[in-house]
């Protein structure tokens, strides 16, 4: 059973004309996800976040300046590419409060997989920074209320967006509980992300150069990050999955083909079979070309539904 987490405010959430993470990337994303092959999935409200689930990874700094920034009209700018409309810091809350009930919900039974279609994205929001689109970290909101509410002792977090995760790299770089997994285009934003980043043992980092797509892409999956997966035997799955490694997407430069996210996800859900009762949520990252999104979505939550 799949489960979909999503909320209208995640439409409303709007950096201003022109900006890449625009509300019409939901729209396409839900669009993709209104065909009958998906009429079974299960829809579910996303609620908001608390803030004791978001100070597990963020400080208390960092929250009230997100929520206190909240503009009446127009944009607020936090950093050069991250703004807040009115009602950013709400779509914000829900984001990350979607993939907590996802946990939730997949911990419990009967879904074991789960994709959260929110925005703003996550994996570069760090403990006291928004940045790069994103205001709370998602992901790590989620694996650390899996540690502290389920009891979890192995979360591992595969995340294939093209940008490097840094955020996401920060928070857990010490938490040998989490195991942090990325395939990125290296050199591109942030500029993190090199193989010598290790944390505690429990970061592996996986840089595409300019250029490559597919062979380069399942390469490094087949021949290092998924045995490394495999040998953590992790109890729950969760999955950045951003789509901007797209050949088509206008922010990097990596060649992969709508079918390299249904190959991977279908993998990925292999892993939690074997080791996590088959319980794994997804939320959404990254992915700019509203075409070629809506087609690798709907690749995704097709191996998530028929896995």
């Amino acid at each position: 059973m799949l489960q979909l987490y999503t909320h209208t405010v995640c439409l409303e959430h709007d950096p201003g004309p022109g900006h890449a993470e625009s509300p019409a990337r939901l729209r396409a994303v839900l669009q993709a996800l209104d065909q009958d092959r998906f009429a079974m999935v299960d829809r579910v409200e996303a609620p908001r976040a608390t803030r004791e689930q978001l100070l597990r990874v963020h400080t208390a700094a960092h929250i009230d300046r997100i929520l206190g920034m909240t503009p009446e009209s127009g944009t607020v700018r936090l950093d050069e590419d991250t703004l807040m409309s009115p009602a950013s810091a709400e779509a914000g809350l829900r984001a990350a409060g979607a993939v907590v009930a996802a946990i939730d919900a997949v911990m419990k039974g009967p879904a074991s997989h789960a994709f959260c279609a929110v925005r703003p994205p996550g994996h570069h929001a760090t403990p006291d920074t928004a940045m790069g689109f994103c205001l709370f970290n998602n992901i790590a909101v989620g694996a650390a209320h899996a540690i502290a509410v389920h009891g979890l002792k192995r979360v591992a977090i595969a995340d294939f967006d093209v940008h490097h995760g840094n955020g996401t790299q920060a928070i857990f770089q010490h938490e040998s509980r989490v195991l942090f997994i990325s395939s990125h285009q290296s050199p591109l934003y942030p500029g993190t992300g090199s193989e010598d980043e290790r944390g505690a043992g429990n970061i592996i980092n996986a840089p595409l150069s300019p250029g490559d797509g597919s062979y380069e892409f399942r390469e490094w999956w087949d021949g290092a990050l998924l045995p490394r997966l495999h040998a953590f035997k992790p109890q729950l799955v969760l999955v950045s999955a951003g789509f901007d490694a797209h050949y088509n997407d206008p922010l990097a430069d990596i060649h992969l083909q709508t079918e390299d996210y249904a190959w991977i996800t279908e993998r990925l859900v292999a892993l939690a079979r074997v080791h996590a009762d088959g319980r794994l949520v997804s939320t959404l990252e990254g992915g700019y070309d509203l075409s070629a999104l809506a087609a690798s979505v709907s690749a995704h939550a097709g191996a998530l539904l028929s896995s």
